[in-house]
């Protein structure tokens, strides 16, 4: 009984959460666009977030790069590190980390503020007014974060691979051998998958903060429950993807 129950609920949200996403979706090509809310969702979800991807790309590249090192020095294969540490966060680790670093940060802080205006009534008031609450709230974080995130994805990985040249470069490996080590790992379907996987992980973070936010309930105590739950969801609906993203990726290779 206990799980038939859980099974109902899980699939009534997924149901909600589909719904939600197909009319925030629809609406991004309707009128008004609410400009100024989504440059200013885009400067807190986006600009506010560059430091830690920043910071998460150098240390990655350089972590990733030392590995490798020590594992091809030994077959005198260290020319290739500069591909491997490409392809490793070009396709992978690139998208994923940045998306679960934004999730943590931007997934949290809609799902907090939204909650905050359902518990306190503000959405009521909207609707009363005749507002509609998916155009005027869920729509600007919606393209907010479809157009942020890809973003924060390429400078991810751009200081991804400066911070392994840097290690590189201390192994005596030159710019032309480790950026020619590209060539050799990387085919233009890799970066294609770069660019499709964080503008998914996107629309991802951006409308589980938004359902589950819309969703909140019981004071300020279901606000925080809340934010823990969209990181939760965001992360695993992330990594879930993130595998069924690169499976048919390799079906067109």
């Amino acid at each position: 009984m206990i799980v038939d129950r859980m099974a109902l609920t899980f699939f009534a949200d997924v149901q909600a959460w589909c719904a939600l996403a197909g009319r925030a979706l629809i609406r991004i090509f309707r009128k008004p666009g609410y400009y100024r809310d989504f440059a200013v969702q885009f400067d807190r979800l986006g600009f506010g977030s560059l430091f830690i991807c920043l910071l998460t790309g150098l240390f990655t590249g350089m972590v990733m790069a030392l590995q490798f090192i020590i594992q091809l020095k030994p077959f005198a294969a260290t020319s290739y590190v500069g591909g491997m540490v490409a392809v490793t966060m070009i396709k992978e680790l690139g998208p994923v980390l940045a998306s679960l670093m934004v999730a943590g940060r931007v997934g949290s802080a809609i799902t907090a503020e939204l909650g905050t205006m359902m518990v306190t009534e503000q959405v009521d008031a909207m609707r009363v007014e005749g507002t509609d609450i998916i155009q005027r709230l869920v729509t600007p974080r919606l393209k907010a974060m479809l157009l942020a995130m890809p973003m924060l994805t390429l400078l991810t990985d751009v200081l991804s691979l400066l911070g392994g040249y840097i290690i590189a470069a201390g192994y005596g490996i030159n710019p032309t051998m480790y950026l020619s080590a590209f060539t050799q790992f990387m085919v233009p379907l890799d970066y294609v998958e770069g660019i499709v996987k964080p503008l998914v992980f996107g629309g991802l973070i951006a409308m589980t903060g938004c359902y589950v936010g819309l969703s909140t309930g019981g004071g300020a105590e279901g606000v925080g429950n809340a934010a823990k739950k969209a990181v939760v969801a965001s992360s695993i609906m992330i990594l879930m993807c993130d595998f069924f993203i690169a499976k048919l990726i390799v079906v067109f290779r």
